[in-house]
């Protein structure tokens, strides 16, 4: 018996500023089934809390503490992990805001930083490409907030995202990040069943990439749900290492799963 979903949200629940069409029917579908969604993003820049209030003001029911992201993860995973370090930030100043405000203690010295962290920022710039080069000995954890090479825009066009920067500051300092935390990621995984407060098992995942949010469900025994109205289609399916239990037009189309599995 299903009893939470992991539901992404860009490309999924709305594409850019755009909500996609019959997605709010689909969370009241969840609901209706008793199932309880948790909205979860691979947006590094902000928390699950202003991603509720932005469903919210699109027409989706969602409630405080529906919601959680990279950012969310990231500031749990620097508690738990790294209580104390000192943090050399490569991110957008909104995350930097999130991580103060979550006792993270950043540095503008990478040589001096205990963690590396890269994330998502239109600032990224070949100096940064030096500080990683500098702050990232053997002795300095390296972390990434979450794997997404490109995130799309409202014009339809992709964008490079936190994998393409945390890759190029890979490239300089010669070395793999040691932690990459947001979706597919177990550290990503176990925070979000937490939130949900149910096993792996009686959670279904639905999202539009196959590489992260499918991947995560399909590695942990999770029902998984491939929507295609977000970054990828059905020609992808053929070829991915990755084979979702369903494969629906779009999240309007939840209640074909719903009927389908067992009460």
């Amino acid at each position: 018996m299903l009893r939470g979903a992991i539901v992404d949200l860009d490309g999924t629940v709305y594409t850019g500023e755009t909500l996609v069409d019959g997605a709010d029917d689909g969370v009241d579908d969840l609901r209706a089934a008793g199932v309880t969604p948790l909205f979860f993003s691979n947006n590094p820049t902000r928390t699950g809390d202003a991603f509720v209030e932005r469903l919210v003001e699109m027409g989706v029911d969602a409630r405080p503490g529906d919601a959680c992201s990279a950012a969310d993860v990231t500031a749990a995973y620097l508690r738990e992990e790294h209580a104390g370090a000192s943090v050399y930030l490569v991110g957008s100043d909104s995350l930097a805001d999130v991580l103060r405000d979550e006792g993270v203690t950043l540095t503008g010295d990478p040589a001096g930083a205990d963690v590396v962290l890269a994330s998502w920022t239109e600032a990224f710039a070949y100096e940064h490409l030096q500080d990683a080069l500098d702050g990232l000995d053997e002795e300095t954890a390296f972390l990434a907030t979450d794997p997404d090479r490109t995130y799309p825009v409202d014009s339809g066009q992709f964008v490079p995202g936190t994998g393409a920067i945390s890759g190029a500051m890979a490239a300089a300092a010669g070395r793999e990040p040691d932690r990459v935390l947001g979706k597919p990621s177990p550290t990503a995984l176990d925070y979000a069943l937490e939130r949900i407060g149910a096993p792996a098992e009686a959670c279904l995942v639905v999202g539009d990439r196959l590489n992260t949010e499918l991947a995560m469900g399909d590695r942990a025994g999770m029902t998984t749900a491939l929507v295609l109205t977000g970054v990828c289609d059905r020609s992808d399916v053929e070829t991915a290492a990755v084979e979702p239990d369903y494969v629906l037009d779009s999240l309007a189309a939840i209640r074909t799963v719903l009927d389908d599995l067992p009460d």
